[in-house]
C-alpha cells in the first residue's frame, strides 16, 4: 500500500478511534488464537478508504453483485416493479430478523410461509402471539418473533406508514442498528451502512484490521469504514452485495481470494503474498468462544387419559414464564435439577413436587416410564433432558395461587401436532411416540 498523506484524504467521515490496532510482521505462524493488545494507532490514516480506493471497491462490487447476487424471495419483493415502499420495508424487516443467526437456506421456507399468512405489517399487527410463533417454530431465538409481533403493532398503531428514515426505523421495537441500516438502505435507498459478521470480516481483510471483532469499539469502528464505502447511488445493492462477499467467498475458515471482485484492494491477501507466515484468515482476529454452561433438566411428557384405551386422552402443557429464555412459550412440565447430573429417583422426585405444587395434581399413575435422554445447544447454555412420559387418570387441575401465575392448557395429540413448538419441545414428544410404537411392535411380536 502506498505512502499516504493527509492531503489526499477528502473523506469526511469521523476519524477512527485509535483503539484499532494494526497487525505486526510475525516469523512464524500461531494455530492458537493470538491476543490482541488495544495499542495505539501511529496513522489513523491507514485504516480510512482513500477516495480512489471506495469508488473502484463500489464499482468492482456492484458489478460481481449483479452476476453472481443469490436469487432469494425477500430480493424478488424488492426488485419487483411494485411501488409499494412499505411492502419492501416490511419483506426486509422479516427476512433480516429471520437471518440473523440463521442459515440463509433455512430461512426461505420460513419466509415464504410467514408472507403468505401475513403478506403487509397490517396482517402481522392482528396476530397473536401464539400464532407467530407456530410459524416461526424451529427458528429459534423466539425473542425475534415476539419483537416483530410488538413492532408491527407499533406502526400500526402510529397510522400504519412503515418509518422512512433510519433514526425512525431504529424507534421501532426490535429494530435495531443493523436492521435499521438495512431497511433504510434497501427498501428507501438511504446511503447508511450495514454491519453484519460478514462485513466486519471483509473490512478486517482490507484493511488488515487486527483487533477484536466482537469488542464494541471494533465494531464502532467498523460501522464507521463501512459508512465509507457505501455508494451513493445504490446503498441497497453495494450493502447486500457486501454481506453476499462474506457470505459466499470472503467466508471464515477457506476465502476463495481468486474468484473475489475486489482482491487488489485487499490488504490482508498482499500481506500474504509478502509474508508466507501471514495467511488471509489471520483476519480479524480469533476470539476464544464463550464456554458453554452445562445445565440439566427433568421432562415430563404429562398425558392424562380420559377415555378407554386413551382415546380421549390429552396432553398437560405449561407456559414460561414472559421474560427469560424462551419466554411465553409452551412446554411439558420441567424442572431444572440445579445444574447437576441427577439420578432417576431425584428426578421424579422434583417432578412430582412440581405437580403437586404448581397444579395440585393427585399421581393417580397409570404408566411411568423413560424415554431417553436428549441434548439442546443455545448459544451459551448445553442443556440436557431427561425425558419421561407419564400416564395419569383424568382429574381436575386444581391451580395453585403463588408468587408467579402459573398458566397451563390441555391439548389432545391433534392439536399438539399443529401447535409452534420449540425443537426441544418436539423432540420430547416424538420421542415418547416412538417409544410407544417401539413398545406397541415388542408386544406384537410376542403374542
Amino acid at each position: 500500500m502506498g505512502t499516504k498523506t493527509k492531503q489526499t484524504m477528502k473523506n469526511t467521515t469521523p476519524a477512527i478511534e485509535d483503539t484499532i490496532t494494526k497487525s505486526k510482521k510475525r516469523t512464524r505462524k500461531v494455530s492458537e488464537p493470538k491476543p490482541q493488545p488495544a495499542l495505539p494507532v501511529g496513522d489513523i490514516e491507514d485504516f480510512q478508504f482513500r477516495e480512489d480506493e471506495v469508488k473502484e471497491i463500489s464499482t468492482s462490487l456492484l458489478k460481481w453483485y449483479d452476476v453472481n447476487r443469490r436469487d432469494l424471495p425477500w430480493r424478488r419483493i424488492n426488485d419487483s416493479d411494485d411501488t409499494d415502499r412499505d411492502r419492501k420495508a416490511y419483506a426486509v424487516w422479516v427476512s433480516e430478523i429471520m437471518l440473523q443467526q440463521t442459515r440463509v437456506q433455512t430461512v426461505i421456507n420460513y419466509f415464504n410461509r410467514w408472507m403468505e399468512k401475513w403478506p403487509t405489517v397490517e396482517h402481522l399487527a392482528q396476530a397473536s402471539i401464539e400464532e407467530v410463533n407456530e410459524i416461526w417454530a424451529g427458528l429459534g431465538y423466539y425473542r425475534r418473533a415476539r419483537f416483530l409481533l410488538e413492532g408491527a403493532k407499533s406502526i400500526v398503531e402510529e397510522g400504519g406508514q412503515f418509518p422512512r428514515s433510519l433514526n425512525d426505523l431504529r424507534k421501532v421495537r426490535g429494530i435495531g442498528e443493523y436492521t435499521a441500516g438495512a431497511i433504510a438502505s434497501i427498501a428507501f435507498n438511504e446511503a447508511v451502512p450495514v454491519v453484519d459478521g460478514n462485513v466486519i470480516r471483509v473490512i478486517a481483510r482490507l484493511r488488515t484490521i487486527s483487533a477484536n471483532p466482537k469488542d464494541k469499539t471494533t465494531v464502532k469502528n467498523i460501522w464507521r469504514l463501512a459508512g465509507q464505502l457505501v455508494d451513493l447511488s445504490r446503498p441497497g445493492d453495494f450493502n447486500q452485495a457486501l454481506m453476499e462477499l462474506g457470505a459466499t467467498l470472503c467466508t471464515p475458515l477457506n476465502p476463495n481470494c481468486s474468484s473475489c471482485p475486489i482482491s487488489t484492494q485487499c490488504n490482508a491477501l498482499l500481506e500474504s503474498k509478502q509474508n508466507p507466515s501471514m495467511v488471509v484468515t489471520d483476519y480479524p482476529a480469533k476470539v476464544a468462544k464463550v464456554k458453554q454452561r452445562r445445565d440439566f433438566s427433568a421432562i415430563s411428557v404429562v398425558e392424562i387419559m380420559e377415555g378407554e384405551e386413551g382415546s380421549g386422552s390429552k396432553f398437560l402443557l405449561v407456559k414460561r414464564p414472559e421474560e427469560g429464555l424462551l419466554a411465553g412459550l409452551w412446554e411439558f412440565p420441567s424442572v431444572l435439577l440445579n445444574g447437576d447430573e441427577a439420578d432417576l429417583v431425584v428426578r421424579r422426585e422434583a417432578i412430582d413436587d412440581f405437580l403437586k405444587n404448581s397444579f395440585g395434581l393427585k399421581l393417580n399413575v397409570i404408566e411411568r416410564e423413560e424415554v431417553g435422554e436428549y441434548v439442546h445447544i443455545f448459544t451459551h447454555i448445553r442443556l440436557k433432558m431427561y425425558i419421561e412420559h407419564l400416564v395419569l387418570r383424568s382429574q381436575d387441575l386444581c391451580r395453585k395461587k403463588g408468587k408467579e401465575e402459573m398458566f397451563y392448557k390441555y391439548v389432545d395429540m391433534k392439536t399438539l401436532g399443529s401447535m409452534g413448538l420449540t425443537t426441544g419441545v418436539r423432540k420430547a414428544y416424538d420421542m415418547v411416540q416412538k417409544f410407544k410404537q417401539s413398545r406397541s411392535s415388542l408386544l406384537k411380536d410376542s403374542l
